[in-house]
């Protein structure tokens, strides 16, 4: 019973400090795995329900990963069940091997059933130990702060609808604590042992070795790190979005917008680079990369009529002086 009051007080402290994430009267789609914290966030929230005047929806994705996913599955709907709550269940058409389409594939559901049942909010369980795998993670990839800042306390997924993260003040070892004293069934996941997967590799073996050699508080201190740059990467958004309240900046045109390079030119690299991601976002169907970015920058200085190799969907980006011009295929 400690753990539940200590759990409630964290759960408390983390919507004092973010009072946008769960308001009264929020419509929660809320992402149960079966897992220790999913459950965890589901009984919590249960708790929290009339205090807060929380309306509250299950949802589980199947991924086909493991044979007794459909068994999985059926446990959380039998949850659901118990808990007199609604429950929504997608199930991959075809198995899902691949750790970022797994990802891509699952929010594009719940985002569906949210759409479906009117929710505002999709909740999910991700605690302080999944922020510092996915910190580590891509920090072994080479993002930016923009991704070592990943897993933040809330996010917008379409305008109507937002992602947020209660338990990022949370260890994964509180929300095992917390299920082994209220006796709730975890539904154990094998593929959490297999070091195929890299973010499993670095919850067992890395991880561990940098808390034994380096830190034994790696946690508070990386959630800290993830904390200070999500709030630098606020305002180096804002201050880059602000270029394209300048007029004469930008000429949106269907199929060749415009940016006009030369006031581009007069920003720090640091914004340059912020500023051309949002405009590509803005005129490219794929997720932009580094790539698409350094790209599009090497025509800063380049020759009246230079052009950029294709992006993806083969647009291209053309100097017609003083503006950098993307010609879009119809």
């Amino acid at each position: 019973m400690r753990q539940i009051k200590q759990l409630k007080i964290k759960l408390n402290q983390a919507l004092r400090s973010h009072p946008e994430m769960l308001p009264c009267g929020s419509n929660l789609l809320v992402a149960v795995s079966g897992g220790q914290d999913s459950l965890c966030l589901a009984n919590l929230l249960l708790m929290q329900r009339d205090k807060l005047n929380l309306k509250l929806t299950i949802a589980h994705c199947d991924h086909r990963w493991r044979k007794d996913s459909q068994a999985n599955a059926e446990y959380v709907a039998e949850l659901a069940l118990n808990w007199q709550l609604n429950f929504s269940l997608r199930t991959a058409e075809m198995p899902l091997h691949n750790e970022s389409d797994a990802r891509k594939w699952r929010y594009t559901m719940l985002i569906e059933m949210a759409e479906i049942c009117g929710c505002d909010r999709i909740v999910t369980g991700h605690t302080r130990s999944d922020r510092v795998e996915t910190l580590l993670y891509n920090l072994t990839r080479g993002s930016g702060a923009d991704g070592l800042a990943a897993l933040s306390w809330m996010r917008s997924l379409t305008p109507n609808i937002k992602l947020v993260r209660p338990l990022l003040n949370v260890s994964r070892q509180e929300t095992a604590v917390f299920c082994h004293e209220n006796q709730i069934k975890v539904w154990e996941d094998n593929t959490n042992q297999d070091l195929k997967y890299q973010r499993n590799r670095l919850r067992l073996e890395v991880i561990p070795y940098l808390e034994n050699y380096f830190n034994p508080q790696l946690e508070n201190a990386i959630a800290q790190t993830a904390d200070l740059l999500h709030e630098d990467v606020i305002y180096l958004e804002t201050q880059a979005s602000l270029f394209f309240e300048e007029g004469n900046s930008v000429i949106w045109c269907n199929q060749s917008p415009h940016l006009h390079r030369q006031k581009l030119q007069e920003y720090p690299l640091a914004l340059q680079r912020r500023i051309a991601r949002q405009f590509l976002s803005r005129c490219l169907v794929h997720q932009v990369s580094f790539f698409d970015i350094e790209k599009f920058l090497s025509l800063l200085d380049a020759q009246n009529r230079s052009q950029s190799s294709p992006f993806t969907g083969n647009v291209i980006a053309v100097v017609d002086h003083p503006w950098i011009v993307l010609h879009i295929p119809k």
